[in-house]
Order: structure tokens, then sequence, then C-alpha cells
């Protein structure tokens, strides 16, 4: 049986498939339309912005870091210089897994857990795109056999870099300072001050003393390359370059041999000595015992030897010449001596007699002298050379504590002395208004008695101490104390000398200040204080010894050195200047618990002069005390 063939309608079949293909026609149209205006858009409209994105992927701007400016000392010693070595560093942006890398490197380079453990401070304060030092110092076995297996590490490479180094190590630590890696802070200063551009690339920036000071002048001037790159990243050709301005070098007042041989004096002892030129100010020495190695902190210091300085009770990270507050005990009486003489309290022939304590009118208190019995009849001169405490009782009673405080501001006694290196200060004299406005407290009398000895309230840095003896030496007329004394510019080469800033003339009577000079110098001979540290000296040098009392004892208890705690013992000080018809060297010496000015901290001073005047080296030789054996105090 045959069945019926199906009936197709040809017309309705054409025209549905005409009307799909006129869907589709517009469907794919309409897709190009939006394709043609996203290229009309991207490479039109977006045409400057891709291009100069492609540009940037195209060329690279790789900083190239300037050569740190050397510190030298004045007669061209180098303290502070560059030396290149190789780091193995990684980008930690570009290595999928920091871990297993590092792993792996360990195996063809030593990388100690000292190592990783500095990578992984520096890493949380960096950014991810930026190189970090994994490895320093790498030496040519161990460059040769990374280079070898570069391939296989992409984001690490090996980068020649300068590394800063003190040659002196420990010795001028606190005024030359230190570098470190830039952190949080500096990027904050640097930043506020618009000096950012010129550290890109750079890791480094000064943080104490003449490193920090001098930065600017230190770092130079940052230079640059414009480098093609291919698709990979590698370098094709340097395009152009702008060559980075070294920094410029630095030329000191210090001289090392001398700061080697005033450190070296301390001994076991801590404490600081300034020496400054009163004819200029150069700071020719500045020692702060004990000291530190300013080495150890150019890589980013370890946390062993972070915590050992920053732990010790010695404080080597303190700097004393700067920052320690002593009281200046007796050798604030000399310039006491010019007060008295300045306001008419006293003249050359004054004299009083000495029972061995002072009494305040209507008081039955006894402030007692340091040598019992008193020194008799004792004026000006004797006073000073003797260092007899009741005379300079009733001096201070008799000038009033505001007096005291406006003339002895003079000589920058409570003020800084505005030296060239950050962190000094202030020191302080009293005033009726100070101690008002601190304790809420009017001043008494017996506070101001003790004041004329240096002791109570009153507080001085070495640095301080120094200036004073400096101005005293040039006649109440020096300059303002500096480190740097010189400027090399690395361009021109050509050396500058630093500003000097002229300190205001006290118009101190000459006469007066002859009658000071006369007793200092007398200090030092035959029946003054400093006797024994002086025998045999060919120049004529002035002094003051002083004793800074640490602990207090009673009033009737005779101190006696060795009877007392180490920690609790007096300082001793001592300040002078040399020759004394024509100062080259003023001194300012304080020995922590060294007990006497003239056993102790005297000799220093005449082995730092010594040396300086004379060009003789020091004689290790013990010079005896002399307060417990009923000698001269101080």
């Amino acid at each position: 049986m045959t069945l019926p063939t199906e009936l197709k309608d040809h017309q309705t079949e054409l025209h549905r498939f005409k009307v799909r293909l006129v869907v589709g026609a517009v469907f794919v149209f309409l897709l190009f339309l939006i394709l043609g205006g996203r290229f009309f858009y991207v490479q039109v409209m977006q045409h400057e912005h891709y291009r100069t994105l492609a540009e940037n992927n195209r060329i690279t701007i790789v900083p190239i870091v300037p050569n740190r400016g050397l510190i030298l000392d004045r007669n061209g010693v180098v303290l502070a210089r560059n030396y290149s070595a190789y780091t193995l560093e990684i980008t930690p942006s570009k290595v999928p897994d920091l871990e297993a890398t590092i792993d792996e490197l360990s195996k063809l380079v030593e990388i100690t857990p000292k190592d990783r453990k500095s990578f992984k401070k520096l890493l949380d304060e960096s950014h991810t795109f930026e190189s970090i030092p994994i490895r320093a110092r790498l030496n040519e076995y161990e460059v040769a056999r990374f280079a070898a297996n570069h391939y296989r590490f992409p984001g690490v490479e090996i980068k020649a870099r300068l590394f800063r180094q003190y040659p002196f190590g420990e010795t001028a630590s606190h005024a030359i300072g230190y570098i470190g890696r830039i952190n949080d802070s500096d990027l904050g200063r640097l930043e506020e001050s618009g000096e950012i551009s010129n550290y890109r690339g750079g890791d480094h920036i000064g943080k104490t003393g003449v490193e920090q000071s001098y930065e600017k002048e230190l770092h130079g001037v940052t230079g640059f390359e414009q480098v093609e790159t291919d698709a990979s990243g590698r370098a094709v050709r340097t395009l152009s370059r702008t060559p980075p301005i070294s920094g410029s070098n630095l030329f000191l007042g210090l001289d090392i041999r001398l700061q080697e041989i005033a450190e070296k004096a301390f001994g076991d002892y801590h404490g600081a000595l300034v020496a400054i030129d009163p004819r200029n100010g150069d700071v020719l020495a500045f020692v702060s015992e004990p000291a530190f190695d300013p080495n150890l902190f150019v890589d980013g210091i370890d946390s062993a030897n972070w915590e050992a300085l920053n732990d010790s009770p010695d404080h080597p990270l303190t700097d004393r010449a700067l920052r320690g507050l002593y009281p200046p005990g007796s050798t604030f009486k000399p310039f006491m001596a010019l007060a008295a003489l300045a306001l008419h309290k006293r003249t050359a022939t004054s004299a009083i007699h000495d029972p061995g304590y002072y009494m305040l009118p209507g008081s039955s208190h006894r402030y007692r002298d340091w040598k019992p019995g008193g020194h008799g009849t004792v004026d000006l001169h004797k006073a000073i050379v003797v260092s007899c405490d009741t005379y300079f009782y009733g001096v201070a009673n008799d000038l009033g504590i505001d007096n005291i405080h406006r003339f002895m501001s003079k000589f920058d006694f409570g003020r800084k002395t505005g030296i060239d290196i950050e962190g000094e200060l202030a020191g302080l004299v009293p005033s009726q208004k100070w101690k008002w406005r601190r304790f809420k407290q009017r001043w008494y009398p017996g506070e101001t008695v003790i004041t004329g000895i240096g002791q109570g309230y009153t507080l001085t840095t070495p640095l301080q101490l120094a200036y004073a003896t400096a101005i005293l030496a040039g006649g109440g007329v020096t300059y303002t104390p500096h480190l740097v004394r010189a400027i090399q510019d690395s361009r021109t080469d050509l050396v500058h000398n630093v500003a000097l800033h002229r300190s205001a003339d006290l118009s101190l009577k000459p006469e007066d200040l002859a009658l000071v000079k006369d007793a200092m110098i007398d200090v030092n001979r035959p029946g003054g204080t400093a006797v024994v540290a002086w025998a045999g000296v060919p120049y004529t040098v002035a002094g003051k010894t002083g004793t800074a009392q640490v602990f207090g004892i009673k009033q009737n208890e005779k101190y006696v050195a060795s009877r007392v705690a180490e920690r609790l013992r007096d300082h001793a000080l001592y300040i002078a200047y040399a020759p004394a018809e024509d100062p080259k060297i003023a001194v300012a010496v304080v020995v922590e618990h060294g007990s006497h000015g003239g056993s102790t901290a005297a000799p220093i001073a005449r082995k730092v002069m010594d040396y300086y005047l004379l060009g003789k080296l020091p004689q290790d030789k013990a010079v005896p005390a002399t307060h417990e054996e009923g000698g001269p105090h101080d």
C-alpha cells in the first residue's frame, strides 16, 4: 500500500528563512558596530593614554644613586668613606613564593638566620615592588655561582651597591654619627621638605651626628637613565642618561689623633670631653664615653647588638658631650667671680675669714666648706686657687639668684650653644621665675647659696662648659662651636670654609678678666687644686677643678670616696685653656664618678693639651688622689 506524499509550503519556509537571515545579519552588524565603536574609542579617543602606557612599558626610568660625600678630619684623614660590594636582592612582587625561593637560593649562596630575619624586617618596612637585599657583600665565587643559575630565579638579581664604612669604629662616633635605612619617619620628613624625589633608588639616610645634620650636602643629587626594555622586561639599550652629582666632602675641625688620645685617656671611666679652638670655634675633640661602633647600623643593626647597646647600663648611645647634664661644681666659680666683679659685689682686695662654713644671716644652718677648719683669710684670687666654698657661698648670697641667672646666660649657661649637630640640651641656670613655673614654689636663700658652688638645680653639658671656657679664654668673645669647618664641592673640587658666627662681646672689663685668669693659672701651680696633674708643664695653662655631688651625705659626715659605692661617687670636672697668654685650645672634662677633678679629670686634659700644643704622646702615669689625704679639694 502506498503512503500519501507530504505536501510542503515552500513559500512559508522561504519567508521564515529570510526573516532569520535578516535577524542574524542585523545581530552581526550590531556586534561589528559595537566592536568598531570600541576600536574607535580605544584607538582614537584614548590614543594618548594608551600610547603613554605602551611607552612606559617600553621605556623604564632607572634612578642612579649618587656617591655619598666623604667625611674627613682637619688633616684630611678619612673618617667616613664608601666602598662597592655585590648584594643579592629580591623584588617580592615578582616572586610567587618567597620562602621557597629563599630556600633554593640558600643552596647556592649562604643565607643565615640573621639574613632571613633582617630581610623579613625590611620586607615589612618596604613596598613589594622595591628590591630588598637578602645578602650583602657577596664574594666573587658566590656571584659567579648565582649568575650561572640566574634563569631559575625570576625577581632575584645581583646589584652593585655602595656601602658606608667608618674606619675608626667607635672613635668620634657621636660626632660623626651614622647612616641607616630610610624608615617611615624619614620618608615623612622628606615629603614635607619636598626632597623625596632626590631619594628615588636610595635606601639610606643620615641618622645622627654630622651624617644627619649635613645630609643634604653629603647625599648629592640622584641621576637617572631612560632604558628601553623588551616584552620580558629585559634592558635592550639606554636611550638617555642624566648622571648623578656626588655629595660634597666635609672637613671637620676634629683632629682624629687628638680624639683617639682623649678617648683612651678616660680608661675605664665614663664621661665626656670637648675641646674648642677659641679663635674660631672649631671643635677639636668631641668625646662621649663609652661610645659605639657606627658600622653596626649601616645595614640595619641586628636585634642582639641593638639590645646590647640600648639596654646597657652604661648607655653608650647617649651623647654625653651634647646631652649629658651635670652640676658644674667648682668649675662654676671663675664665672661667679666675674659676676661679683662686674656687678660690684667684690673687688680684688675684698677678703673674708673662712672658719670652714658659711651661715646665712639670722640662720643657724652651716653650709660647709670642703676643708674642715676653713682656709683662713681668703680674697677672690685665693678663693679660686684653693676652691674656697665659703667665699662663693657669700658671693652667691650677695648677688642673688636672678643676677646669677642673667650673668651666666651671657656665657650661654642654660642655653644651647648652637653647635651644628642635632640633639643638644640647654642645661639650666635657675631663677625665681623658673622655680615658680616649674614647682609652684618660692625661691629660698639657701638655694642661692649652693648655686654659688655649682650645685643645686644648676646643670650644664660638657659642651656648654667648653664653650663658656672658650669665651673666657677669648676675653669675652668667641665663635659658635662647629664640627664642620669646610665643604668641598664635588663638581668643582673647590673647598669653601663654613661661615663663622661670632658671639656677642660680653664687654667684660680687662682688669676683671685678668684677675680671674691669673687665679686660674695659679690653680695649676703649687698650692692650687690641680698642681699634681700639671707638674713640669712647659706652657702656661689656666684651669679650674670641680667636683659635682651625686649623693648627699650628712652634715657632719666626711666624704671618703672609697667608702661610697662607685655609682654614688662624685663626678670629677675640669676646665682649662692654653697657652694662657695666647689661647689656642679650651677644654672641658667630665668624669662620671671620678671623685676629684684634680686627680681624675685634669690629667685627661693634660694629655690632650700636651699632644695638641707639643705633639707629645701621653705617658700613662697614675695621678694620685689628693682630697682623702688632706690635699687640695676638687
